[in-house]
């Protein structure tokens, strides 16, 4: 039988993970990136994986699997990634309410959380802010990875372990039966095409992205100049306004009063999306700071 063929436009983590998922499929695959290398949304986050926001049911499964197959390749494919955690902190009577419920809710899907006392985080995490501290909640579940280092890892990964071929500074400019064409130069076929194009709306089928509810947003991220080895925060660190942005949080009855006394006190976070988390890359790294 003769392989099936398949094209990816775009080589963001949505296209190298589709280009993974054809060739696990056995379709032969190529993927063609209008840069010389992923520049985009892909390489501006700062790695967590995060199944702590994902609610109970196939979203949780999904990135359960999600952060297993990040943990094999990056096994594999030798960049760095970390078995972090998260813990997320509350200083308010209200964000302390929202964490034991959700430690409640979270244990009957069997996830690995655990409510830490305010003295029991002051001795384990010294970055911490402890002033007004009344607790946390830690989950084991999340994984943290650098991003600018993983995308540039993939598409080796993915060349010599599936034998997908890329196809660098090639604009893809129309697509018609089964062909890409790149400018007046190429033209490729594929029995199946895929456009992983990111936030470029306009360069292939601009009239279909004109009629989806789409809303082009901005991830804010500051970044620390490099700290010392043993210098290390330990887990991803999340604040209040945080349990108002996931949607697995929402399975805490009260976070009505928290979102209440948000919008008394932090209105314009909330009409902006905000809310603050940390990371830490590798050793030797940087702190990123999502302001989001």
């Amino acid at each position: 039988m003769e392989q099936k063929s398949a094209i990816v436009i775009g080589a963001g983590i949505v296209g190298l993970a589709t280009a993974r998922a054809l060739s696990l499929k056995g379709f032969s695959v190529k993927v063609f990136e209008r840069s010389e290398q992923s520049v985009g949304a892909s390489v501006r986050n700062f790695g967590m994986i995060w199944p702590i926001g994902q609610p109970t049911g196939a979203l949780y499964q999904r990135a359960m699997r999600s952060r297993q197959i990040w943990k094999d390749i990056a096994i594999e494919a030798g960049f760095w990634y970390e078995h972090s955690g998260s813990l997320h902190v509350a200083y308010s009577k209200e964000e302390w309410q929202v964490l034991q419920e959700l430690e409640t809710e979270f244990r009957k899907d069997y996830r690995e959380v655990t409510l830490l006392p305010a003295d029991k985080i002051a001795a384990d995490y010294e970055h911490v802010n402890t002033q007004d501290l009344l607790g946390g909640l830690f989950s084991a579940e999340e994984l943290l990875i650098d991003p600018r280092e993983a995308i540039a890892a993939l598409p080796g990964y993915l060349q010599e372990k599936y034998q997908v071929s890329f196809y660098w500074n090639k604009c893809v400019t129309y697509i018609a039966d089964q062909t890409v064409y790149i400018g007046n130069e190429e033209e490729h076929e594929a029995d199946i095409i895929f456009v992983c194009s990111g936030a470029d709306f306009e360069t292939l089928y601009p009239e279909e992205f004109q009629r989806l509810p789409l809303t082009k947003c901005k991830l804010q991220m500051m970044r620390t100049g490099p700290l010392s080895q043993n210098n290390r925060i330990k887990t991803a660190i999340c604040g209040g306004l945080s349990l108002l942005h996931y949607n697995s949080f929402k399975a805490a009855p009260s976070l009505a009063a928290l979102q209440q006394k948000m919008m008394e006190e932090r209105k314009e976070y909330l009409d902006h999306g905000i809310h603050v988390m940390a990371a830490q890359n590798g050793k030797k790294r940087n702190h990123h700071w999502r302001f989001s």
